[in-house]
C-alpha cells in the first residue's frame, strides 16, 4: 500500500518516520508542497493522498487524482472549506479529517490572547522598549468575574468554556448542538445575539460552512458591549475584517486577539524582506495597534497536535484502503 502526503512540515517528518516504522507494509512519500494542477502528478502511482492546506482544493486537482484511480482522501486538519463537497461526490471521493487533534492546544491559546489584551501586554512591550518599566497608567483587568461568551462549544469550544469557569468567569455559550455537559451548567442562551449583547469578552469556535460567512459582522459589532474584548482563533472568513477594523477604530472594541485572518493565504507561513512588504491592507490596518494581537494560525501547533494530525489521518487513510471504518470520517453528502 502507497499513501502520498502534501504540505509536510519539517516538524511533521519525524513524526511520519516514526508512523512508518510502526507501519513496515506501507510506503509513504512526501512533499512539501500543497495540491495543485501542477503538484497533483506527484501521486501518480499512490493508492491514497494525505493533505493540508489553507488554499482551495481546485476541481481540476481533484480530477486528476480521480484519473490516477485515487478515490480516498485524508486530511490533516478540521477545517474542510477549501473544498467542494460536489466535486468529492462527483469523483467518487472518501474523506476523512482530525477533528479532535489537540483541542486543548487552542483553548489554551485562545486563553493565552484573552489575557494578554486584558494585562495589556503589548502596551508593556512597548514601555519596555522605550526603556519605560513603570506601572502606571498601564493597569490590567482579570477574567474572573468577567462574562464570556462562546460561540460555538464543540471540541474546542466546550474546552474552553472548561477553562473560563476555572477562572471564575461567568460563561455564557450558543450552539446549534449544545454540549450536553455544559448544557447542565446552565450557560447556553438561545441565540448569538444574546451571546453577542452579555459578554465582555467574545471568542469564536465554530467551523466555516457557508451560511457563517461573515457571521460577524457591522451589526454583530454593534450589537457587543463597549470595549468588548474579541478573539478569533477559528477561521478568519467567520469576521468581516473591515468591520472588525471599524469597531476597533470606533473603541466598540477594546481589543481583539487574531489567530486567523480572511486574507491570511497572502500573508501568514511566508517571509518577507519587510514587513512594508506586506500589502495586504487589512493586515497593515491591524498591525501596531497596542490593543491587538495577531498570531500567524498557530493556536493548533504544539507538538501534541502535530502528532496526533499525522497520525489520525494516516491510520484513517490506511483503513480506508483496506475497505475498514476510518475514526473520523466526513459526511460529503451535503454542501
Amino acid at each position: 500500500m502507497k499513501i502520498f502526503l502534501y504540505g509536510v512540515r519539517p516538524d511533521e517528518a519525524v513524526y511520519l518516520k516514526e508512523w512508518e516504522n510502526a507501519n513496515p507494509d506501507v510506503e509513504i512519500d512526501y512533499t512539501d508542497k500543497i495540491v495543485t494542477e501542477e503538484t497533483v502528478d506527484l501521486a501518480k502511482g499512490y493508492n491514497g493522498v494525505v493533505m493540508l492546506q489553507t488554499q482551495p482544493y481546485t476541481r481540476l486537482a481533484l480530477q486528476k487524482l480521480h484519473d490516477f484511480g485515487i478515490s480516498k482522501i485524508s486530511v490533516r486538519n478540521v477545517g474542510l472549506d477549501g473544498f467542494d463537497f460536489k466535486d468529492l461526490r462527483d469523483f467518487g471521493f472518501s474523506l476523512t479529517s482530525v477533528p479532535v487533534y489537540s483541542p486543548n492546544a487552542i483553548a489554551e491559546h485562545t486563553t493565552s490572547l484573552m489575557l494578554r489584551l486584558l494585562r495589556r501586554v503589548p502596551e508593556f512591550d512597548e514601555k519596555f522598549n522605550n526603556a519605560d518599566f513603570r506601572w502606571f497608567p498601564t493597569i490590567g483587568e482579570e477574567i474572573n468575574g468577567k462574562t464570556v461568551g462562546i460561540v460555538g462549544t464543540g471540541h474546542i469550544g466546550s474546552v474552553v468554556a472548561r477553562l473560563m469557569l476555572a477562572f471564575g468567569a461567568k460563561v455564557v455559550a450558543y450552539d446549534i448542538k449544545p454540549d450536553p455537559y455544559l448544557e447542565n451548567l446552565g450557560i447556553y442562551v438561545d441565540s448569538l445575539d444574546e451571546v453577542l449583547k452579555q459578554a465582555d469578552i467574545v471568542t469564536l469556535h465554530t467551523p466555516l460552512a457557508k451560511r457563517d460567512i461573515h457571521m460577524i459582522d457591522k451589526a454583530a459589532f454593534a450589537k457587543m458591549k463597549d470595549g468588548v474584548i474579541f478573539i478569533n482563533a477559528a477561521r478568519g472568513g467567520l469576521v468581516d475584517t473591515d468591520a472588525l477594523i471599524e469597531a476597533l477604530d470606533s473603541g466598540k472594541v477594546g481589543g481583539a486577539g487574531l489567530d486567523v485572518l480572511e486574507s491570511e493565504n497572502d500573508v501568514f507561513q511566508k517571509k518577507f524582506d519587510k514587513i512594508e512588504d506586506v500589502k495586504d491592507p487589512q493586515f497593515q490596518a491591524l498591525l501596531n495597534r497596542k490593543n491587538v494581537i495577531m498570531t500567524p494560525h498557530t493556536a493548533f501547533y504544539t507538538t501534541t497536535a502535530v502528532h496526533n494530525m499525522v497520525f489520525d489521518s494516516l491510520n484513517d487513510n490506511l483503513k480506508m484502503l483496506n475497505n475498514q471504518t476510518p475514526k473520523f470520517p466526513v459526511d460529503i453528502s451535503e454542501d
